[in-house]
C-alpha cells in the first residue's frame, strides 16, 4: 500500500535547535498548533473534574448534558475530535499542497472549538447544543474543500468520517434534548468507532514506515492478503458494538476483528524496536486494537462490564494513539529533531499506565473498581498536562528552522 507522510520521516541531521529560540506568535500558522494544544489542555481538565464529580468531590453543574454524558460527549467530540481536525488539517496541506485554515480563520475555528466547551459546561438547552454542533462541519467543510482543490481522492474517506463524525455529534445532543440519553451515549459510541476506524487506517499506513525509516534493515512482516480484511473486519466489529445484537452475534462479529489486527501487530514486531519511544509508544497504541475486541466480545457474552470493552477503546487506543501522534507531528512540524526527550517518554508511560489501570485492573481485582478509576485519571491528567507544559511554547512560537507552518 502506498504511504503518504504528514512529515519526514527521520529529523534533521543537525539539530537547528541550538540557537536562540524563535521569536513571535505562531498559534494559528497551522492546525495542529491550537487544536494539540488546546485539545491536551481539555484532556486534562475534562478528566479532573469527571474524577471530582463521579468520587463526589465536586458538585455537578447544571449543564446542557447530564454528567455521565458529558464525560462521554467532551471525551469524544471535544478533546478527540480537536486532535483529529488539527491532525487533518496539518496532513490535508502535506497530502496536497493546498493551503488549510491558518490565522484569523483557524482562530475562529479555534475559538467555536473552545466556545462548544463552554456550552456544554455552562450552557442549556438549544443554544448551548448549536455552538457545539458548528464546530465540526465547519471543520469538515475545510477539509473536503482541500482535499478536493487539490485533487487528493485516495483520502476522501477520511473527510467522509469527519463528516459522520460531525452527524454523530449532532445526534448525540438531539437525542439528549428529546430525552433519549441511552440513545446519545450510543451516538458518542459511534463517535469513538470513527475515530478508532481513523487510527485503524492512518496507523497501518504511517507505522510500518515509521519504524523501517528509523530502523534500517528492521525485519517487519506484513501480509497483503489479511491487510485486505482488516478495514472490512474492523467495520463489522465496530458495528458490533453499536447495533443491538444478540450477544454471540456480536461477539461473532468482534472476534475477526481481533484476529486479523492481532495478526498485523504480530507481524509487525512492536516488541522489538527497542528503546525508540516514538515508535514504542504507536506500537502499543495499535495493540491495544486487538485486545479491545477481544474484551468487546466478551463484554457481548456478559463476561465482562461493557465500560472495560469501552476505555480500552477511548484510553488504551484513542489515548495511546493520541499522545503518540501529538508528540512525533508537533517535533516534526516544528522543525525539530524526531526525538523523544524526558517530557514525552514520560507522557507515554503515563498514559500508558491510565489504560492499564483502567481497564486491567477492574479485571485483575474488582473491588477496587474506585481505586482504579481514580488512579487512571491521575495518570491521564499527568500525562496530558506534561505534554501541555512541554510542548506550549514549541507550538506558541514559530518553527525553529525558520520554515512556515
Amino acid at each position: 500500500m502506498e504511504t503518504i507522510p504528514i512529515l519526514p520521516a527521520r529529523g534533521p541531521r543537525k539539530s537547528p535547535e541550538t540557537g536562540p529560540p524563535p521569536r513571535g506568535f505562531a498559534l494559528f500558522a497551522l492546525g495542529f498548533r491550537p487544536f494539540y494544544l488546546g485539545g491536551a489542555i481539555f484532556a486534562a481538565i475534562a478528566v479532573a473534574v469527571w474524577a471530582a464529580v463521579f468520587g463526589g468531590v465536586l458538585a455537578a453543574p447544571s449543564a446542557a448534558l447530564p454528567p455521565m454524558l458529558w464525560h462521554a460527549h467532551e471525551m469524544v467530540f471535544g478533546f478527540a475530535a480537536a486532535i483529529v481536525v488539527g491532525f487533518l488539517f496539518t496532513a490535508g496541506r502535506a497530502w496536497t499542497g493546498q493551503p488549510t485554515p491558518t490565522g484569523a480563520l483557524l482562530a475562529c475555528l479555534f475559538v467555536l472549538w473552545l466556545g462548544g466547551r463552554g456550552a456544554m459546561w455552562f450552557g442549556t438547552g438549544a443554544p448551548a447544543s448549536w455552538i457545539d454542533a458548528a464546530f465540526l462541519p465547519l471543520a469538515g467543510l475545510a477539509f473536503t474543500r482541500t482535499l478536493v482543490r487539490g485533487g487528493n481522492r485516495r483520502n476522501y474517506p477520511l473527510a467522509f468520517a469527519l463528516w459522520l463524525l460531525a452527524l454523530a455529534n449532532v445526534s448525540s445532543l438531539g437525542l439528549q434534548a428529546s430525552g433519549h440519553t441511552n440513545g446519545a451515549l450510543r451516538a458518542c459510541q459511534a463517535g469513538v468507532a470513527l475515530i478508532t476506524l481513523f487510527v485503524i487506517v492512518i496507523g497501518g499506513r504511517v507505522i510500518p514506515m515509521f519504524t523501517t525509516n528509523a530502523i534500517p534493515g528492521f525485519r517487519l512482516r506484513q501480509y497483503p492478503k489479511m491487510d485486505w480484511l482488516v478495514v472490512p473486519a474492523a467495520v463489522l466489529g465496530l458495528l458490533a458494538g453499536l447495533v443491538p445484537l444478540p450477544g454471540w452475534l456480536a461477539a461473532a462479529l468482534s472476534v475477526p476483528a481481533a484476529v486479523v489486527l492481532g495478526i498485523r501487530v504480530a507481524g509487525w514486531r512492536g516488541y522489538a524496536v527497542g528503546n525508540r519511544p516514538l515508535l514504542w509508544s504507536l506500537h502499543l497504541a495499535y495493540a491495544w486494537l486487538p485486545l479491545a475486541f477481544v474484551l468487546q466480545a466478551a463484554a457481548a457474552l456478559g463476561l465482562v462490564m461493557a465500560g472495560i470493552a469501552t476505555h480500552a477503546f477511548t484510553v488504551g487506543v484513542l489515548g495511546g494513539a493520541i499522545i503518540a501522534m501529538v508528540t512525533r507531528t508537533a517535533l516534526g512540524h516544528t522543525g525539530r529533531m524526531l526525538v523523544a526527550g524526558t517530557g514525552e517518554t514520560v507522557a507515554y508511560w503515563l498514559v500508558a499506565a491510565a489504560a492499564v489501570l483502567r481497564v486491567i485492573g477492574p479485571l485483575a481485582w474488582p473491588a477496587g473498581y474506585l481505586h482504579w478509576i481514580y488512579g487512571a485519571a491521575v495518570c491521564w491528567v499527568a500525562g496530558f498536562a506534561i505534554y501541555a507544559v512541554v510542548y506550549a511554547p514549541r507550538l506558541m512560537r514559530p518553527r525553529i528552522d525558520g520554515k512556515a507552518g
